[in-house]
């Protein structure tokens, strides 16, 4: 982009104004005054028009950290023209920061390197880049801006609290009988007939004998337990804000990550789901995280949405069946829903409700469920160790 400065603007009138004064009333040294200054104007355009070859890296360290620790950004610019990038002021952009890239007299061949702090006091997905490059004309009449390099995106997760207790499984039998357990164990589900290939030690000889058929026994592993943890991101949920800042959906996106670390910790399955579809950001990093990316990657990327009907994720987590503990997190606009995830026992035995920011706690056995109230993520995390009525 490029732009006339002020007395780039300034010349430029004068040269109109003096060319036609000069010519209008037969000035010949007025009109050589206006076409020098057009001279001017035109040789400073086709000075900062020309285009620097410089190639630009850049390496975060790390890319992904959890809130409040270090990261920052190496980038280097390479000159690999010919000639001098004489009179260049280049600027890199870090999230809402301009971090300015010293380049004046940067000879061919030559690069200079620049390293930065990346701001992580905020959970999210800072944009890093693009190099803004301006090119100036000796005598600053014009400026031309130009991009260089690509975004790199660095993860900012929600912060772990670590989780000492993990939920139990449910042992479902044939007879119906829903049992308890720890850490999961093989069970049998059906039999079916024999094929090549199948183990003899699985051969069930009694039905065999019966039916005249080699049938081999299946088992399945359905006393392991499957966590699936909902993310209440309604706006309407998280109702209070601090310059900005929904502290309670912050506090819940800490709960989320710090439950889905101790379950991959003890090798559980977790899935982690929002109330409300998950907006698209406004940068390319955001836009970028699908509903399979890594869950601590979703979780830095979630935002509120408008959307304020739980319905829906209700009604799916009951028509799938996704696992047998639910945990669902919210902030104290969601209070008036915890009916509705109550409605869910009978397809998820064990459910464990968070609520934070709240500014009374929730009834006791409200809607059938465990509630935890907590201010914020470590609070919850103590909770969540006293919690043994899975």
């Amino acid at each position: 982009m490029s732009a006339l400065t002020a007395r780039g603007v300034g010349l430029l009138v004068a040269a109109v104004v003096l060319l036609g004064v000069g010519f209008r009333f037969a000035y010949p040294e007025l009109a050589l005054l206006g076409a020098a200054a057009g001279t001017a104007v035109g040789y400073a355009v086709a000075t900062a028009a020309w285009r620097p070859r410089l190639e630009v890296t850049r390496s975060a360290d790390p890319d992904r950290v959890a809130r409040g620790e270090p990261a920052a950004m190496t980038l280097t610019v390479r000159n690999a023209g010919r000639l001098r990038a004489a009179s260049l002021v280049a600027e890199d952009r870090c999230g809402d920061r301009v971090v300015p890239v010293p380049l004046l007299r940067l000879r061919p061949g030559r690069d200079t390197t620049v390293r930065y702090d990346v701001p992580t006091f905020r959970r999210g997905v800072v944009p890093v880049g693009p190099l803004r490059v301006t090119r100036r004309d000796p005598l600053g009449l014009v400026a031309l801006a130009r991009p260089y390099g690509d975004t790199v995106p660095v993860w900012v997760h929600p912060r772990i609290h670590p989780l000492n207790a993990v939920p139990t499984g449910a042992g479902r039998s044939l007879d119906g009988r829903v049992d308890k357990v720890p850490h999961g164990s093989i069970t049998f589900d059906s039999l079916r007939e024999y094929v090549v290939g199948d183990e003899l030690r699985r051969v069930h000889w009694r039905t065999s004998a019966r039916v005249g058929e080699l049938m081999v026994r299946e088992n399945v592993d359905t006393s392991l337990p499957r966590i699936v943890v909902l993310l209440d991101n309604r706006a309407a949920a998280h109702p209070e804000r601090v310059d900005g800042v929904a502290e309670s959906f912050e506090s819940a996106c800490e709960a989320a990550a710090s439950v889905v670390t101790a379950a991959y910790r003890e090798d559980l399955p977790v899935v982690l789901l929002m109330v409300a579809p998950e907006p698209a950001g406004p940068d390319a990093a955001s836009d970028a995280v699908a509903l399979d990316s890594a869950p601590l990657d979703r979780l830095a990327a979630a935002r509120l949405a408008a959307d304020d009907d739980i319905q829906a994720a209700t009604a799916r987590l009951r028509r799938e069946r996704l696992g047998d503990t639910l945990v669902f997190l919210t902030g104290p606009g969601g209070r008036g829903d915890l009916g509705a995830v109550g409605a869910l026992r009978a397809a998820y035995p064990s459910m464990v409700v968070g609520i934070f920011g709240a500014a009374e706690p929730a009834p006791s056995g409200a809607a059938g469920l465990i509630v935890v109230d907590a201010p914020d993520g470590a609070a919850f995390a103590a909770e969540w160790d006293g919690v043994r009525r899975w």
